[in-house]
């Protein structure tokens, strides 16, 4: 540090300055005053006031620096797929774009099937890991296979955002050695039908990428996914055959994976099921928090039916000081498989002694990704990463032929994985899970012979279920709810057997826990979570931000419309609306369209909706319609909203906002309702009407959260 030599000030030069500096008014005193708070409130800084954030850090922690990362190391994924398909020897890139995670098992069942059924070196890939102008670099002998999901108002996945993006926009890029072809999932419910791939193809054509094939679409709208996808694949391997010379050789499993045990593991190095949503797409990621354990405070039941069940579940944040949410944000919770289920998939692979024998799982093959956390074991795998619970499509059933114990087992899996029919009947009178499945088909053996990895690499991995939040963030910052109807539906050719939804039974089980009851039909769950980390009534969740919002001024008025537990947002929204009132500030006039079956048994939060409208002193307009109520005819909420018509159209007019929640095709009719008033109020033709309708969304006026 510098030093300076003392000041020599003359004495009589001090003695002078010090007339100007002695305060000699009640001014000078107030003004030293003023000065000495405010050096006493700087010296404060950070101690009483302006304190640090705790929790700072988080905003500036890179993820890809935990459990071991290193940035910029030297083995750091490239983000050029031509490159990734050079250096790991692959010719033909099945790229993924999904969101519930239908496209990408698709997608990974494609590829394993060219690579033995074609004998091609396939690989799959993430479209958010690779830039997308690096598709230019893919030779002319490669091939490149688009499987993409549309969803809500034709919005492309989170992790397809930056290629959809990209391919919609750029013009200078040449395409002219890309051959592709692409598949498309959609659903007919909604009104911009499997939008994503058209504009996918329309953008590749128009660099010049020449197709293989016509674009195959899937329909789920009648949950003919599945075999759109199926009819589609064997268009395309005509085309492998007739166009591209690929020789058909035997179909023989060629795994990707190695999954050893390791003995020498202990238990503390194991993952025992905790949920990992580390590698979601950039802007998915962007959009959830962490994933944290939070507690249920309180659950009660909605419905008055005994054979029905509707949740109402309060969800404590106090324990998660980094969490936070915002009113129209969802709660995506993380279930378990059902014991039955896991027991009986460990038995009949005849390890259920081995089930808590540590594993480590590794890829053979370099262009695979391990999406389930390593080292674990078989009993962390089944109850908390795989969808053990979902039917068994076709193709798997084919492939499970090649590991029947016996071989009346391995002609009945082929019999039913071969014949369409046969298949449609048989899962329409018993539901299929991959354990049930091989129970039926040699019920005396176990199937010892699969590979664990098989199992992996098959079976989709379990995904977080969204609900919307039910809560203002505004009366009820730390403690949101959830709305969750039960799902328990019979077959068609079978209505003894039920098929039970996972997460929402997982919830019920969760909530009769809590009064020392057990699930209505018995079902059981391992509740205290891996480690006994959810012990005494917790979740493994995370908040996911949404657009469904309330505008910014409380004066806007609102019509929302929402069927069965679309009305969990919606009583966020007025519960919010309801504080505004409180503090004093200007409510605009409000609709609410509800329909359920009846008002017996499932119109729920009917009491404190009541309560609301009370307290809204005559801005809230509650407009309901039942679709079985007894001695009415059937009515549907887009009924009532063309009842109600004009006075859906003198809100929109005057700045209103139009929600929707609930399911896609309520939505699509109540949109055709609207049009139809604007078209006949207004004397517009159908494209005035679409352009309107276009016009208004992009304003974010009409927002929708739906569903199926």
């Amino acid at each position: 540090m510098a030093t300076f030599p003392p000041l020599n000030i003359p004495p009589e030069l001090l003695q002078e300055l010090s007339k100007y500096t002695t305060p000699t008014g009640i001014a000078d005193y107030a003004a030293l005053a003023v000065l000495g708070g405010l050096g006493a409130t700087y010296l404060a800084k950070g101690r009483l006031w302006d304190k640090p954030d705790p929790l700072e850090y988080l905003l500036y922690e890179r993820p890809q620096l935990k459990n071991g990362g290193q940035a910029g190391s030297a083995n750091q994924e490239t983000r050029n797929i031509a490159q990734k398909m050079e250096e790991t020897g692959k010719n033909i890139v099945v790229f993924w774009g999904s969101q519930s995670g239908t496209a990408e098992g698709f997608a990974h069942r494609l590829a394993r099937e060219i690579s033995v059924r074609w004998g091609q070196e396939a690989m799959t890939a993430d479209l958010s890991d690779y830039d997308p102008v690096t598709i230019s670099e893919i030779p002319v002998s490669n091939l490149a296979i688009f499987v993409v999901s549309t969803y809500g108002e034709g919005d492309p996945s989170d992790n397809t955002a930056e290629f959809w993006s990209w391919i919609s926009r750029t013009t200078d890029v040449s395409l002219a050695n890309l051959r592709y072809a692409a598949f498309g999932l959609g659903n007919t419910n909604y009104k911009f039908y499997n939008k994503v791939v058209d504009l996918v193809v329309e953008g590749l054509d128009k660099l010049g990428a020449g197709a293989l094939m016509p674009v195959g679409k899937a329909n789920d709208a009648e949950g003919a996914t599945e075999e759109d996808f199926m009819a589609w694949k064997e268009d395309l391997f005509v085309i492998f055959k007739d166009k591209l010379g690929f020789q058909e050789v035997e179909a023989k499993y060629i795994p990707s994976l190695k999954v050893e045990e390791d003995d020498s593991l202990e238990p503390i190095d194991l993952h025992h099921g905790e949920p990992n949503n580390r590698n979601e797409a950039p802007k998915a990621a962007a959009q959830s928090s962490a994933i944290r354990t939070l507690r249920i405070t309180d659950s009660k039941e909605l419905f008055t039916s005994s054979d029905r069940h509707c949740l109402h579940m309060d969800v404590d944040l106090s324990s998660q000081p980094e969490l936070s949410y915002k009113t129209g944000d969802h709660l995506a919770i993380w279930p378990g498989n059902p014991d039955v289920e896991v027991e009986r998939l460990l038995g009949v692979l005849g390890i259920s002694s081995r089930r808590d024998i540590p594993l480590i799982i590794r890829a053979l093959d370099p262009a695979t990704k391990i999406t389930i956390p390593t080292p674990t074991s078989a009993n962390a795998v089944f109850r908390y990463y795989l969808e053990i619970c979902a039917p068994v499509n076709r193709d798997t059933i084919r492939d499970l032929a090649q590991f029947a114990p016996t071989p009346e087992a391995k002609a009945y899996l082929l019999r039913l994985g071969q014949d369409k029919e046969v298949y449609a009947s048989f899962i329409s009178r018993t539901h299929v899970n991959i354990g049930r499945l091989m129970q039926l088909a040699c019920p005396d053996k176990t199937w010892d012979n699969i590979p664990l990895s098989y199992l992996i690499e098959t079976l989709a991995h379990i995904k977080p279920r969204f609900y919307s939040i039910s809560s203002s963030s505004a009366v009820s910052p730390r403690k949101p709810s959830i709305t969750a109807i039960v799902s328990s539906t019979s077959l068609p050719d079978n209505p003894d057997e039920l098929i039970h939804g996972v997460t929402s039974n997982y919830l019920l089980a969760i909530s009769q826990q809590a009064r020392s009851q057990q699930h209505p039909s018995g079902i059981t769950y391992h509740l205290n979570g891996p480690s006994d980390a959810l012990q005494g009534g917790k979740i493994f969740a995370h908040i996911r931000r949404s657009k469904f919002k309330l505008p910014a001024l409380g004066k806007t008025p609102l019509i929302m419309v929402a069927a069965g537990t679309g009305i969990a947002p919606f009583r966020a929204f007025l519960s919010e609306r309801c504080q505004v009132l409180k503090v004093g500030k200007e409510v605009g006039p409000m609709i609410l369209f509800f329909g359920c079956r009846n008002p017996k048994e499932d119109y729920i939060y009917r009491e404190e909706l009541e309560e609301m409208q009370a307290a809204l002193g005559g801005r809230l307009q509650i407009v309901t319609a039942f679709s079985r109520a007894e001695g009415t005819p059937r009515r549907y909420v887009q009924d009532r909203v063309g009842e109600l018509g004009n006075d859906v159209m003198r809100l929109i007019e005057d700045g209103g906002n139009f929600y929707l929640c609930g399911r896609a095709g309520m939505a699509r009719e109540v949109e055709k309702v609207v049009g139809k008033t604007m078209k006949e109020a207004k004397g517009w033709s159908d494209d005035e009407v679409n352009a309107w309708s276009k016009s208004i969304k992009k304003k974010n006026k009409w927002q929708e959260d739906v569903w199926g």
